[in-house]
């Protein structure tokens, strides 16, 4: 109930920007009608899901559900393809980070340890 209720409340959200960007008007029927197909289309994933005995829905799950409708596989294929670009250059940007020794310090936090534990022996 509580999750029927937060698909509700998220597609009143995007009813409402569409509204606000297209200047046009959503009835509460209207609101509540999207909200119980997307409530009932989410369902079918699951199905699907445990057809296929996965737990997690992949990128081309949806996109096989979605390839009656050819602007909405456009859509998704191209948002897919920005994550993955995205993903991608995320994890070069982490590759390319200099990695300190594996014990975390950089070579200049290192002489200052060592310096810090001379004087404190000198001590």
């Amino acid at each position: 109930q509580r999750l029927k209720a937060a698909v509700h409340y998220t597609v009143g959200c995007l009813c409402q920007d569409v509204a606000e960007d297209k200047d046009v008007q959503f009835s509460k029927q209207t609101i509540a009608a999207i909200s119980e197909i997307t409530f009932r289309q989410c369902g079918y994933f699951l199905i699907l899901c445990r057809h296929a005995k996965r737990s997690t829905v992949t990128t081309e799950d949806v996109k096989l559900l979605a390839r009656r409708s050819n602007s909405l596989l456009k859509y998704i294929t191209q948002k897919s393809e920005e994550i993955a670009s995205s993903n991608l250059e995320q994890k070069e940007k982490k590759k390319k980070k200099p990695s300190a020794a594996k014990g975390g310090r950089t070579s200049g936090e290192q002489e200052a340890a060592v310096t810090e534990s001379e004087d404190s022996n000198m001590a």
